[in-house]
Order: C-alpha cells, then sequence, then structure tokens
C-alpha cells in the first residue's frame, strides 16, 4: 500500500465550525475600536469637537533654526505647509494652541564618484522638535520630534546641485509637515 492509498483523517464540521465562529468574533470585536480620524465623534452634532477644529485652532510660530545656517526658507515650506494641512485654506478661527517648532538640516554625502573622490550625491534631513501648548494657560499639551529625507544627485552644474538641493530641503519639509499633522491629529483624537 503506498502513501497516497492511506486514508486521510477528517476534521470533524464541529470544529470548523468553532473556528470560523472564532474568527468572526474576533473581526467584529476589532471593528469596534475603528473611528474616523477627522470625523466628529459621538455621531452628527457629537459633544467632541471634530479633530479638523482643534488642528484649525493651533497657532503657528516662526520656526526656529538650531544651528547658524539659513533655514529660514525651509522653515517657511514646513510653516506653509502645515497651515494648509491645519486649515486647509480656510480662515482662522480663534486660536486656542500654540505650536513652536526647531529644525535643524544636516546634509550627508551618500555616494561618491569612483576614481574622482568627488560626492555624486546627498542626502538632506529634516528634523524638526515641535511644542504644542495652550494659550491661555502656557501649559504644554504635548511634544514631539519628526524627521524627513530626501536625496539630490550632484552634477558639475552649479546652477542645477542648488535647484536639485532645494527641490531635496522642500520634499523633506514637507515630509515633516504631513508627519507632525498625523500626530497632532492622533494625539486630539486619542483625547476624544
Amino acid at each position: 500500500m503506498s502513501s497516497c492509498d492511506h486514508p486521510q483523517p477528517q476534521q470533524p464540521t464541529r470544529r470548523r465550525a468553532l473556528a470560523v465562529l472564532v474568527m468572526g468574533a474576533a473581526l467584529l470585536a476589532g471593528a469596534c475600536q475603528v473611528r474616523p480620524l477627522y470625523g466628529t465623534i459621538g455621531g452628527v452634532g457629537g459633544s467632541t469637537p471634530a479633530v479638523t477644529t482643534e488642528l484649525a485652532a493651533i497657532d503657528i510660530d516662526t520656526v526656529e533654526t538650531a544651528s547658524s545656517e539659513d533655514l529660514d526658507r525651509v522653515g517657511q515650506v514646513l510653516r506653509n505647509e502645515l497651515i494648509f494641512g491645519f486649515r486647509r485654506g480656510r480662515e482662522a478661527g480663534e486660536q486656542r494652541y500654540r505650536l513652536r517648532i526647531l529644525i535643524d538640516r544636516p546634509l550627508n554625502e551618500v555616494g561618491v564618484e569612483r576614481l574622482a573622490d568627488v560626492p555624486s550625491a546627498y542626502t538632506v534631513t529634516v528634523n524638526a522638535t515641535y511644542v504644542l501648548s495652550e494659550i491661555g494657560t502656557g501649559r504644554t499639551v504635548t511634544t514631539g520630534r519628526a524627521f524627513g529625507s530626501a536625496s539630490f544627485d550632484f552634477s558639475s552644474q552649479r546652477f542645477a546641485n542648488l535647484r536639485a538641493e532645494r527641490d531635496a530641503e522642500d520634499r523633506a519639509a514637507k515630509t515633516v509637515a504631513g508627519d507632525i499633522q498625523t500626530r497632532l491629529a492622533g494625539f486630539f483624537a486619542s483625547r476624544g
């Protein structure tokens, strides 16, 4: 008798039904925890304000720089992205929170041309530390750190290098802005 001729034991249908029932209960229990991030909690006209309302109530200070480098432009890109992300083009209402941000921007060589010993690519990283506080009391509500990186190729053309570095700085700043917005939205949603 070959191994194919041995009868295979059948799993009882009772066990299968129990497994399906347990999996269904786990899916239902997991679905109970899902809430919309940017919606109101408690249904239409719920008692907890929407995360979008809380984000729109944030006043963003001028972004400070940690080093002597000229980072005003990168800080302004970051600030503008946050303003648009928080308000979505709407007029600012009553400001209840103040967001202070400190950034630095290291530039690292990531590639070197063979036999020439000159960099062929760089990575720009924007590191940000932020503090959210209440305007009325000055009490710190939350703090955090965010970073974003972008790379660019280095060529023999000076203007192309300057433009590529600026574009990489903008991309990294936009990544940081998105990260800070998501972290603050999560914070406000968890307070709800």
